[in-house]
C-alpha cells in the first residue's frame, strides 16, 4: 500500500524587542541563569502585567506579512498546565481571540513546485523557561531568564506533504521575518522553533489518520529527520494492524528517533479562561494601513526586480534574496561599484562559499560594500585577474574594517602582468617544451588548448592576464 504524509505546523518565533511582553525585563539571548527575570514574568503574587505596545506592531506587521485578516479586538486568555520551566502555572497566550487568522503563504520548493500553505491563525504570547539537564546526574535546574520573552505563534493547516515544503516554509517565514526585522529567527538560539503535527493515510484518501505531535525542533536537518523517522515509525504500525496513538513526541537528534512524552492535549486540558489582568485590545483601521505602509521589499519582489533590473538568472537572484543581509550587501555593492555581473559573481563563487566552509551566517558578515565595490572595480580594470583575485578576497572577506585592498596586492606583487612581450616568452617557452604535444594539437586535438593556457598561468605565477595568453596562444599554434 502507498502512504501519504500529512503535515501541520506550529511555529513559535520570539519577537525582537528589547523587553519582555509584559514587563521591563531584557530579552537578549542568555545571560546567567535567573538574572533577567523579575515578580512579572516569573508571577509572583500580587504584580500585574502590562502589555509591550511594540509586541502588537511586530505581531500585527508579521501577520499582515503572511496575508492574515487581522482581528481588530482581540484580548489574552490563561493557558494552565504545570511544568517546572513555568513558574506561575499558566501561560498568557490568545485562544479565543488571536490577532491574526486565515492567512497564506505561496511556497516554490527546491524541486520547483508551487504550493500555498493556509494559515488558520498566528497568537501572542509569552514563552516559558528552559531546563538545563546535569550530564552528572538526575539533576535539572530551571533558569527564568526566558520566561515571558514575546512570541507568535503560526498555526497552519495540515496542508503539508512533503518535507521540502516544510523547509521551504520555513526558509519562507525566516526570510520575511528577517525582512520585517521583527525576529533574527535563529533557530539555533531558540528564537524560531517548530512542532510538527504529523499523520500518515492510505494514498488517495480524504480521511485524516491519528496524528502525533513532535515538540520544540530547532533546526532544518532535525526536521527533516524527525519527519523521516515519524512517518516510517507510523506506517509500520499500521502495516503490523496496530494503532497510531495521540501524543506529544520528543525528538532525540543523537538517538535519531522520536519518544514518547505525554498524551496529546485538547484546549479544555489547558482550562482557557480570560486573562483577567489585561484588558481587551483594540487594533485600527490607521494603524493596520500604517503598518502596511511600512512594508519592506521582501524576498519574492527582490528576485523579480533582481532579474529585470540587474540581469540576475533566476536562481542566483533567488540565493541572494533570500537573506536581506546578503541582498542588501549586493546592492549597496552594485550601487557603489556599478556592475551587477562581477558582483553577482564573486557573490556566488566566494560570499557562499566562505559562509558555507566556516559556518557563517549571512547577518555575521564584516565585508562591508564599500571594500567589496573597490575590489569590484580593481577586477573590472584589469588590475588583477580573477585567479589572483581569489587569493586578494579571501583576505578581504576575513580581514576586517582597516584591510586595504590596494596596499594587500601591492605587499603580494600580485598585480596582473599585462606585458605582451613576457607573456609571449612565457608562452613559447610551454610550447618549446612541449612538441608532441603542440603536434597533437595541430592534428585536430583542440582541446589541448586549456593544457598550454594552464602551464602558462603557472609559469606566470596566475597573474597574467587571461586574455592575452589566449590571444598569444592563437597565434602561436596556427
Amino acid at each position: 500500500m502507498e502512504w501519504e504524509i500529512v503535515m501541520g505546523l506550529e511555529v513559535h518565533v520570539e519577537l525582537a524587542t528589547k523587553s519582555k511582553i509584559f514587563c521591563k525585563c531584557s530579552t537578549e539571548f542568555g545571560g546567567t541563569p535567573n538574572t533577567r527575570c523579575c515578580p512579572i514574568c516569573t508571577g509572583m503574587p500580587g504584580t500585574l502585567p502590562i502589555l509591550n505596545r511594540q509586541v502588537l506592531e511586530y505581531a500585527v506587521r508579521a501577520g499582515l506579512a503572511l496575508n492574515c485578516e487581522i482581528t481588530k479586538y482581540n484580548k489574552f486568555d490563561r493557558k494552565n498546565y504545570f511544568y517546572p520551566d513555568l513558574p506561575k502555572a499558566y501561560q498568557i497566550s490568545q485562544l479565543y481571540l488571536p490577532f491574526a487568522q486565515n492567512g497564506y503563504v505561496d511556497l516554490k520548493t527546491d524541486s520547483g513546485r508551487e504550493v500555498t500553505i493556509r494559515i488558520h491563525e498566528i497568537h501572542m504570547e509569552e514563552d516559558a523557561g528552559k531546563l538545563v539537564h546535569s550530564m552528572f546526574g538526575d539533576t535539572t535546574y530551571p533558569d527564568y531568564n526566558r520566561c515571558g520573552v514575546p512570541l507568535i505563534e503560526i498555526v497552519s493547516e495540515p496542508d503539508f506533504r512533503e518535507t521540502e515544503e516544510v523547509i521551504a516554509y520555513l526558509s519562507k517565514l525566516k526570510s520575511q521575518f528577517e525582512y520585517l526585522g521583527i525576529s533574527d529567527c535563529r533557530m539555533e538560539e531558540g528564537s524560531m522553533r517548530a512542532d510538527v503535527n504529523l499523520s500518515v493515510r492510505p494514498k488517495g484518501s480524504t480521511k485524516f489518520g491519528i496524528r502525533t505531535e513532535m515538540k520544540n525542533i530547532n533546526s532544518f536537518k532535525s526536521i527533516e529527520r524527525a519527519i523521516a523517522f515519524e512517518s516510517k515509525r507510523q506506517i509500520a504500525l499500521l502495516e503490523a494492524g496496530e494503532s497510531v496513538v495521540q501524543e506529544t513526541r520528543r525528538w532525540d537528534e543523537n538517538k535519531e528517533k522520536t519518544f514518547a512524552m505525554r498524551s496529546k492535549e485538547n484546549a479544555q486540558d489547558y482550562r482557557y479562561f480570560p486573562e483577567p489582568d489585561i484588558p481587551p485590545i483594540s487594533i485600527t483601521d490607521e494603524e493596520i494601513q500604517h503598518y502596511i505602509g511600512i512594508c519592506p521589499e521582501f524576498a519574492d519582489e527582490k528576485v523579480k526586480r533582481f532579474v529585470s533590473e540587474f540581469g540576475l538568472a533566476q536562481k542566483d537572484a533567488e540565493i541572494i534574496a533570500a537573506s536581506k543581509y546578503l541582498a542588501k550587501l549586493f546592492e549597496e555593492t552594485v550601487a557603489n561599484s556599478g556592475d551587477a555581473a562581477e558582483t553577482r559573481y564573486w557573490m556566488i563563487s566566494e560570499v557562499l562559499y566562505f559562509m558555507n566552509a566556516k559556518n557563517i551566517r549571512p547577518e555575521d558578515i564584516t565585508l562591508s560594500s564599500d571594500k567589496f565595490a573597490e575590489f569590484v572595480k580593481i577586477v573590472k580594470a584589469g588590475y588583477i585577474n580573477r585567479k589572483v583575485g581569489r587569493q586578494v578576497f579571501e583576505a578581504m572577506f576575513f580581514g576586517g574594517e582597516t584591510f586595504d585592498v590596494n596596499e594587500y596586492i601591492k605587499e603580494h606583487g600580485l598585480e596582473q602582468i599585462d606585458d605582451r612581450a613576457q607573456i609571449e616568452e612565457a608562452v613559447q617557452s610551454i610550447l618549446d617544451a612541449n612538441p608532441q604535444i603542440v603536434e597533437q594539437y595541430k592534428a585536430g586535438q583542440t582541446k589541448l588548448k586549456a593544457y598550454f593556457v594552464g602551464q602558462s598561468m603557472k609559469l606566470l605565477k596566475g597573474k597574467a592576464n587571461p586574455l592575452t595568453v589566449n590571444e598569444v596562444l592563437n597565434e602561436k599554434l596556427k
